[in-house]
């Protein structure tokens, strides 16, 4: 754990450099506590692998600890995520809705399927609340890990850029990883949009990101697509160079109505129509991804035609309610 108060009898307590606190200054409540050991930041403090004790208790000194602790909390888990297929999705906006969506999709193609962000971690019927987008690096591995423990074989994760700058997903194996877009957002932190952008580019450039799925209609997706020769290029406006080597889907014809959409579409593993009851061009290019993703992962394009009239609108993400002769409310708090 990495919280001195729920530290208990045989834990093992990690104490990195936060942003706000440093860990190290709650060892005695932890060792108080009947922790079993410690690993503690070595800054300042000892050489990295030099070992002490105190009060009877071993305390491990390691540099550069907050950027190590995926890997470690990794091992201590036995890897999870090498466990089940994890797909991770960054991006400003469409992370919950795609994360949903390729959970769903995934669900009705025999998968046992699990989400974790924004609305919860869990599998897909049994998602508990959370705090924060993307958890620690001990949680995320500690809940990919009860993840597969309950039978879980796939998993969408929402991957935020402080996630990524804080190296909370350093050591996931993910099998795909998706950009849907960068708009202005988290600057307070980031500073610029430069440094926003770096930090999502993290994910593709320092991490085993798998399948790449980019967005074409970003433009900042067009400008990691040409770093990205063997990702899969996205679009719904049509900006598929058409000089491409590469993997791609495009929308070829979208209708809207009150019920959804209609979608047209071709791409390098053939083409079809896909009736979605999700509201909004937006939604269409979250579709769309996640279509892309499960195709780079090897789903028949035929399987996921059959089963994409089951897939559900996320709650609260441009939900429609309707009834015969009622006005039709559409509610999105996202």
């Amino acid at each position: 754990t990495l919280d001195s108060r729920v530290a208990a009898s045989g834990d093992l307590f990690i104490a990195v450099l936060g942003h706000q606190a440093d860990g190290r200054r709650y060892i005695p409540q932890a060792i108080a506590q009947g922790v079993a050991a410690i690993i503690a930041e070595a800054k300042d403090e000892a050489h990295d692998g030099e070992i002490r004790e105190m009060h009877g208790v071993p305390v491990i000194y390691l540099s550069q600890l907050n950027e190590r602790l995926s890997a470690l909390a990794g091992r201590f888990y036995h890897q999870p995520s090498e466990q089940l297929r994890l797909v991770g999705v960054t991006g400003t906006n469409g992370k919950t809705t795609t994360t949903q969506l390729l959970a769903q999709w995934a669900q009705l193609l025999g998968e046992t399927s699990a989400v974790m962000g924004t609305v919860g971690n869990g599998l897909l019927e049994k998602v508990i609340p959370t705090e924060n987008t993307t958890g620690s690096a001990v949680d995320v591995q500690h809940v990919l890990s009860g993840l597969a423990g309950q039978g879980a074989t796939f998993a969408a994760m929402e991957v935020s850029s402080h996630g990524l700058v804080q190296h909370r997903v350093a050591a996931l194996q993910f099998a795909a990883s998706v950009f849907t877009n960068l708009s202005r957002d988290h600057l307070d932190y980031h500073g610029d949009m430069e440094h926003y952008e770096a930090a999502k580019w993290l994910l593709y450039s320092t991490h085993h990101c798998g399948q790449a799925i980019v967005n074409a209609d970003d433009e900042v997706g067009r400008r990691w697509l040409a770093k990205l020769p063997d990702a899969v290029a996205v679009s719904m406006e049509d900006h598929i160079n058409p000089n491409c080597r590469g993997r791609w889907l495009k929308a070829t014809a979208v209708s809207y109505h009150d019920s959804g959409a209609t979608i047209q579409f071709a791409s390098s593993w053939g083409n079809g129509e896909i009736e979605s009851r999700l509201m909004g061009a937006f939604n269409v290019s979250n579709l769309l991804l996640a279509l892309a993703t499960l195709l780079a992962l090897g789903y028949p394009l035929a399987d996921l035609l059959k089963t994409a009239a089951r897939l559900q609108p996320v709650c609260g993400r441009m939900e429609v309610f309707a009834a015969p002769g009622k006005p039709t409310v559409v509610v999105d708090y996202a």
